[in-house]
C-alpha cells in the first residue's frame, strides 16, 4: 500500500514539474515584454522629448528598406511580442507620445486604400506586388485612428466605404488615436500597423492572427522581431542612402 502511494506521489509531482514547466515556457514571452518594453514605453510616456532618439518619423526610410515608417513615435511593441500568455503580437505599435490626432499616419508603401463601412479607426492598403517577393500581394494595415468615443482621425480623403482608391507612400492616412471600442478601456494613443497576407482570393487574411501577417523587419529595415529583438530600442542604424526613393 505504502508503495502504491509512494509510486502515485512520484507521478503527482513528476506531473506538477511538467505544468510548471510548460506554464513558463508559455508565460516566458509574455513576462520578458512586460518587463523590458513595458518599462521603456512609460519612461517614453513620461517625457518622449528626453528620449527624442528612440523615435522613427513618418515618411523617413531606413537605408535601402522599401518601406518608409508610417508614423513618428517610439515602437514600443514588436511583431510577435506577447501581451498575455498564448498571445503573439501580430504588428508594430508606435507611440506618438502626443494628445489624440495630433500625430501624423502615412502610406508607408504606394497601393490601393480601401476602408470598409464600419471601420472607425482603420485602413488598408493592397499593394499588388511585394517589394521583397514580386509575384505575391500584400496588405499593410493601420488602425487605431479615432478617438475614444469613436470620432474618426482618418484624412476626409477616405470617408467609410473608401474602395481601391490609390495613394502614393508618404500619403496622409490620418493620426494616431486612442480608439479600443470600448470606451471605458481605451488603448494608449498609438499606431497598431501590420502586413497582412492576402488570402489568395483576392483580399486580406484575418489581421488578429499573428500567421496571417509578415515580419515587418525587412520592410522597414529595423529588427522589428520580438523573437530576435529581446531588448534593443527598434530605431534606424542606417541612414537613408542618397537617391532612394
Amino acid at each position: 500500500m505504502k508503495i502504491r502511494r509512494s509510486r502515485a506521489l512520484k507521478i503527482l509531482l513528476a506531473s506538477l514539474v511538467i505544468l510548471v514547466v510548460v506554464a513558463l515556457y508559455f508565460a516566458y514571452p509574455w513576462l520578458r515584454t512586460r518587463s523590458g518594453r513595458t518599462w521603456r514605453l512609460w519612461e517614453w510616456f513620461r517625457d518622449p522629448q528626453e528620449h527624442a532618439e528612440w523615435a522613427v518619423h513618418a515618411g523617413e526610410r531606413c537605408g535601402e528598406a522599401p518601406f518608409v515608417m508610417p508614423t513618428d513615435g517610439y515602437i514600443g511593441f514588436l511583431w510577435g511580442d506577447s501581451f498575455r500568455p498564448g498571445h503573439k503580437h501580430q504588428g508594430l505599435d508606435i507611440f506618438g507620445g502626443q494628445q489624440p490626432g495630433v500625430t501624423t499616419v502615412v502610406a508607408a508603401y504606394s497601393g490601393y486604400l480601401t476602408r470598409l463601412p464600419d471601420w472607425k479607426s482603420s485602413v488598408i492598403i493592397r499593394i499588388p506586388r511585394d517589394p521583397l517577393s514580386p509575384g505575391r500581394q500584400i496588405w499593410t494595415y493601420y488602425t487605431h485612428m479615432a478617438s475614444i468615443d469613436g470620432r474618426s482621425y482618418i484624412s476626409e480623403q477616405f470617408p467609410p466605404d473608401t474602395n481601391e482608391v490609390y495613394v502614393e507612400a508618404g500619403t496622409l492616412l490620418g493620426y494616431q488615436g486612442n480608439y479600443s471600442g470600448d470606451p471605458i478601456n481605451p488603448t494608449g494613443v498609438h499606431l497598431h500597423f501590420s502586413i497582412v497576407k492576402d488570402d489568395g482570393q483576392g483580399s486580406f487574411r484575418n489581421e488578429l492572427k499573428i500567421a496571417n501577417t509578415y515580419d515587418p523587419s525587412p520592410y522597414l529595415g529595423i529588427a522589428l522581431n520580438a523573437s530576435e529583438n529581446r531588448e534593443q530600442i527598434a530605431v534606424c542604424s542606417q541612414p537613408e542612402k542618397e537617391g532612394s526613393e
